[in-house]
């Protein structure tokens, strides 16, 4: 993977055109944020920045905070790579006010044709970080069963319902924004488990400041403790930490499967289309829904190919 920029240099990536890239790259993981199922952290790591996030956000601490307290504000934003953030946060941002209203109107009027496009979105990341373990053993592959087993408890696991208050909205952007930086986790889905989700896509559409002040709070400080521990992780046991992630991403799976229905719990439960067909009485739609899951593979592997950093 490759290494973020070193503590008080600037990367030869942050110049105007490589700026623009990472706001494209965080249009990307704005968009796949708000769906539930799909993770941002994923499009981070597919499209070869995901290494340089994590650095970013673990020079958050205590140096970068002298620098700023003795008026270093230059220093202090190289430092973070503060460039760098800025153009992805913006990118991310303006993805998610854009978007929103569209996301949630696609899950009402298309679920099945939308849920089958984020399927190969997921299953085509899967494959692509199924290339990128360095060597398997026994500690990888025991790993990568974790993995598969943790996402699938998470996706079929029933709803519970958070308070929608304040301590309500700051607990749900804690978790969310942990999940959100790990490939193959969705902040979203984890925000749909704690009842949560309505009332913060509600938020961003209304532009509720207060609630959307109070699930950034939460989110601020999750992304700032995670993010130390999760760089430290990869980079003392990358092989392990790889399998776990692939494992994450093919077990969410079962998170976005578009044939899902209700169970006694709240909920819901994949079962095969004709299944599906036969108790919503309704049509399938199999045929698109398996062209738009190829289109969603290919995609992945043309963002790749376009942006992948091989030494990701």
């Amino acid at each position: 993977m490759s290494d973020a920029p070193p503590a008080g240099e600037t990367s030869p990536r942050t110049s105007a055109g490589g700026l623009g890239g990472i706001f494209v790259r965080g249009l990307l993981m704005g968009a796949a944020d708000v769906v539930p199922g799909v993770s941002g952290g994923t499009i981070a790591f597919i499209t070869g920045i995901y290494d340089r996030l994590l650095g970013a956000l673990s020079a958050f601490g205590l140096p970068a905070l002298r620098l700023l307290l003795a008026g270093r504000w230059g220093e202090a934003f190289r430092r973070v790579d503060g460039a760098f953030l800025l153009a992805l946060l913006a990118g991310i941002a303006t993805s998610v006010a854009t978007l929103a209203h569209l996301i949630g109107w696609l899950l009402e009027a298309h679920p099945v044709l939308l849920w089958a496009f984020f399927f190969g979105l997921i299953a085509g990341s899967a494959l692509w970080l199924l290339r990128r373990v360095p060597h398997w053993n026994g500690a990888i592959a025991l790993a990568l069963a974790g993995g598969l087993a943790a996402a699938a408890v998470v996706s079929l696991s029933p709803a519970l319902r958070l308070d929608g208050g304040a301590a309500g909205l700051f607990f749900a952007g804690f978790l969310a924004i942990c999940a959100m930086i790990l490939p193959g986790v969705s902040g979203s889905f984890i925000l749909v488990l704690l009842g949560m989700y309505d009332r913060v896509l509600a938020a961003v559409e209304s532009f509720d400041v207060v609630a959307l002040g109070l699930f950034a709070a939460g989110a601020a400080c999750g992304l700032l403790t995670f993010s130390r521990f999760l760089h430290w992780l990869l980079h003392r046991f990358h092989g392990p930490c790889m399998g776990l992630l692939t494992g994450f991403l093919a077990g969410s799976l079962l998170a976005v499967w578009p044939w899902k229905l209700a169970a006694e719990g709240g909920q819901a439960l994949p079962v095969l289309p004709g299944a599906w067909a036969a108790a919503q009485g309704a049509a399938p739609q199999l045929l698109p829904s398996l062209l738009l899951m190829a289109v969603g593979a290919a995609l992945v592997w043309q963002l790749e190919r376009r942006w992948g950093d091989p030494g990701t």
